[in-house]
């Protein structure tokens, strides 16, 4: 069997708050989530803001340190690898962050900016080879060469995406985090952008996590999605399946809110009640106790495991398990 390409296993990660401040506390931004990504996919992680889906992206990417779990990227764990020995690894994973704006050296210009890993990764031997990758990199994302000599404030938000787009993609890598790179934009231009990603994964063999909380980007992009809540994964599936059968009181709620396009066609609301619990302190059992109309006496005491209810489709759920 073909390994899969990154393999997350129990990861957590916790945010010590409130030294010297007379308290202590963890915050559990992500707390025990597994999950795999093969070579070529897309998996979307979803959830609502705070659930720890950014928190995740960036610890499997080593820009946050893991407080515990096991990162394997084709079945070498990188969790507990140093500064060095990551340097490989570096080069084969990549992001995109949310925000074009702040993603941005404002003094740099966007030649500047996309020779600088060129440059310092040793990939091009002189200015002739840098100007000549900046201009195909700018091309492959769909900008001119010409904008090669400006800086990043005399573009529009979608363009400077491009440019952040083709920044991750300067060493070639072969996975690559989408941190919300879409909410930013308009939607037009978001369907421009999610347009070019699906492009650029079909001609560069790429695979993707793609972290959003809107559900309609994420199925047309996905080709599994995960359903994160307070740091938890509450179900993984293939997209259709999810879409069509969603097992988990939560993602049937997320899903009850996805607008529809024609104004006649009527679909019930699944309005969940009060607001999401600090990850500070978090419920016991089910994370999701507090919010759920199916809830049960088990659900206060046992956390329930991650179990599978048909091919690739598994839930946490005491309700279904």
């Amino acid at each position: 069997m073909t390994l899969p390409l990154l393999e997350v296993v129990n990861l957590k990660k916790y945010f010590p708050i409130g030294k010297g401040s007379g308290g202590t506390g963890l915050v559990k931004a992500v707390d025990g989530i597994s999950f795999t990504v093969n070579k070529g996919e897309t998996l979307g992680l979803v959830g609502e803001s705070g659930c720890g889906k950014s928190t995740a992206g960036r610890v499997i990417l080593r820009l946050l340190e893991p407080t515990a779990g096991q990162i394997k990227y084709n079945g070498i764990n990188i969790e507990e690898a140093s500064f060095k020995q990551l340097l490989p690894f570096r080069r084969k994973m990549q992001i995109v962050f949310q925000d074009p704006y702040g993603s941005l050296n404002p003094r740099m210009t966007i030649g500047e900016t996309l020779g600088e890993p060129l440059r310092v990764h040793g990939i091009v031997k002189n200015k002739g080879e840098l100007d000549e990758k900046v201009a195909y990199l700018l091309e492959l994302v769909g900008l001119s060469s010409s904008h090669i000599r400006r800086y990043p404030h005399e573009f529009s938000g979608g363009q400077r995406q491009r440019i952040v787009m083709a920044r991750a993609l300067t060493l070639n890598p072969e996975l690559i985090v989408c941190d919300e790179p879409v909410s930013a934009l308009d939607v037009s231009i978001q369907a421009q952008i999610i347009n070019l990603l699906t492009d650029l994964q079909n001609r560069l063999s790429l695979t993707y996590i793609f972290i959003a909380h809107d559900l309609s980007v994420v199925k047309h992009i996905s080709d599994r999605v995960a359903v994160m809540y307070l740091g938890k994964i509450m179900e993984i599936s293939g997209k259709n399946r999810l879409y069509n059968e969603p097992l988990h009181p939560y993602t049937q709620a997320l899903l009850s809110a996805i607008p529809l396009p024609d104004p006649e066609v009527k679909k019930e609301r699944i309005l969940l009640q009060g607001d999401v619990p600090s990850p500070l302190n978090p419920p016991s059992g089910c994370r999701f106790r507090t919010r759920c109309s199916h809830v049960m006496e088990r659900c206060a005491k046992e956390e329930p495991e991650m179990k599978e209810m048909g091919t690739g489709h598994f839930v946490a759920c005491h309700l279904i398990c």
